[in-house]
């Protein structure tokens, strides 16, 4: 079988099903990489192929969640050739070659925080951007192709089209997102683009700002305020100050456009305000039963 003219019909399905530009770079390297170390014709690849090779990806010292996304590219290039190519060739990719991850605890700012971030935010494309992700929980890829069109500027609410899982979802604007949206509108030039957000100046000004653009700036106001911030660390807060707000967590779930409601739920156990109020409500009304 020719690997590169399979690999390039690969790329062509991706790009046909939709995924995003990123995730096919990164399925179509992922192939590539695992082709190439590979001494035997991908026909006759078995599951202890694929073994040998995430121990060949450990000696190289990968992180356990770089071969997860190595492997799940390289599953979902046997998924490809069993259905689109119609070859019998079972997937060698199993649950059993899924590397165990730590999970540590969604990380988030403080409100006093979040005043000091904001405090040095003038750019007015730049808050209204920074507080989409805080109030409405947009991930900077949602945010970068953000168009008028998805916008309900009566109800105050946003569909988002095509986010992560491909799923489609509502969110809605908190009265200083709106107006910090409305405020960059009314200043935001005109151009071709459909997309809201533009680049100010340089070479590139006028069309719509990229993802790495949005993340440059909020790299930026990190190292002015000191602060540990970034676009992900935005919608972190926004979940947790929801559930610390008594949000269900069904609601949450909903608003952050996670997949399942375990996402969610790991922003329950971060150390938050409303633990510790839960906690001596229901340890007072122990003690009350106690003494009775």
């Amino acid at each position: 079988m020719d690997h590169i003219e399979i690999i390039t019909k690969f790329r062509r399905f991706l790009k046909r099903v939709n995924y995003s530009h990123k995730t096919i770079i990164n399925r179509i390297f992922s192939i590539k990489r695992f082709t190439k170390w590979l001494d035997i014709p991908i026909e006759e690849v078995t599951s202890r192929t694929i073994s040998e090779y995430i121990e060949y990806l450990q000696n190289r010292r990968l992180k356990a969640k770089t071969i997860n996304n190595y492997v799940g590219g390289i599953s979902r290039f046997y998924e490809y050739l069993y259905h689109e190519e119609k070859l019998k060739i079972p997937n060698p990719v199993t649950s059993l070659h899924k590397q165990l991850l730590p999970k540590p605890l969604p990380k988030f700012l403080t409100e006093e925080e979040v005043d000091i971030l904001f405090k040095y935010i003038r750019n007015k494309r730049d808050k209204a951007i920074f507080l989409l992700m805080l109030r409405c929980g947009l991930r900077v890829q949602e945010v970068a192709n953000l168009t008028s069109s998805v916008i309900d500027f009566n109800c105050k609410r946003i569909l988002v089209l095509n986010g992560k899982f491909r799923k489609d979802r509502i969110v809605y604007m908190s009265d200083d997102a709106f107006l910090a949206l409305g405020h960059y509108l009314r200043v935001r030039p005109k151009p071709k683009t459909r997309k809201i957000f533009l680049v100010a100046k340089g070479t590139y000004k006028g069309q719509g700002i990229s993802v790495r653009g949005i993340q440059k700036r909020i790299e930026k106001y990190a190292t002015e305020t000191e602060l540990t911030v970034s676009c992900h660390r935005l919608r972190h807060t926004m979940a947790t100050q929801l559930l610390n707000a008594d949000a269900m967590l069904a609601t949450v779930q909903e608003l952050m456009g996670h997949n399942c409601i375990y996402s969610t739920q790991r922003y329950a156990k971060v150390l938050n305000p409303k633990v510790r109020r839960d906690y001596f409500k229901a340890m007072e009304i122990v003690m009350e039963q106690g003494t009775k």
